[in-house]
């Protein structure tokens, strides 16, 4: 949805590997970051296609496949961004610690925040629009950490969603 407004994004996880729902929440299916989508797409479609369909998962995996090769881990791109945003406090936290492991090279500041979304289709899409919502009132305000404050407090207001954020350097 960024992409098609005309932003510049990325998408990354940030676990050991790729966690994906299986037939129980004690079998997910699990693969290694850089396995391409097509790979676990046609992997899912020949263990259970009646699920993988019902679930929604072959769906959103071939969406991924029009916007990139494979999942990626955050911990192993070197990239910089002006704004990172997690869905998990989990998450959050595994990116500051990554960030605050990071040599400071430039100090450029990069605005890290999350909105905790539940792990379904309805919240996703939901949350899809309110982070483009947010991005746009954060390039809205111009230099985002001279208006950070004013803009966080606009979105949780307009929005009802309450975000946590803090700022971490590169």
């Amino acid at each position: 949805m960024l992409k098609k407004h005309g932003m510049v994004v990325s998408s990354f996880g940030v676990g050991a590997h790729v966690k994906l729902p299986g037939p129980s929440q004690k079998e997910p299916n699990v693969y290694k970051f850089g396995t391409p989508y097509k790979t676990i797409h046609d992997d899912l479609s020949a263990k259970d296609p009646e699920l993988y369909t019902r679930n929604g998962l072959l769906q959103m995996l071939r969406r991924n496949m029009g916007v990139k090769e494979a999942p990626e881990r955050y911990q192993e791109n070197r990239d910089h961004f002006d704004v990172v945003v997690t869905f998990e406090e989990r998450v959050l936290d595994q990116v500051i610690e990554d960030m605050n492991n990071r040599p400071q090279i430039t100090l450029q500041p990069v605005l890290v925040c999350n909105m905790d979304v539940k792990d379904n289709h309805e919240e996703a899409a939901v949350a899809a629009s309110q982070t483009l919502k947010l991005c746009q009132m954060l390039e809205q305000g111009g230099e985002w950490e001279d208006c950070v404050d004013l803009v966080l407090a606009d979105f949780q207001r307009e929005t009802g969603r309450r975000l946590t954020y803090t700022i971490c350097y590169y």
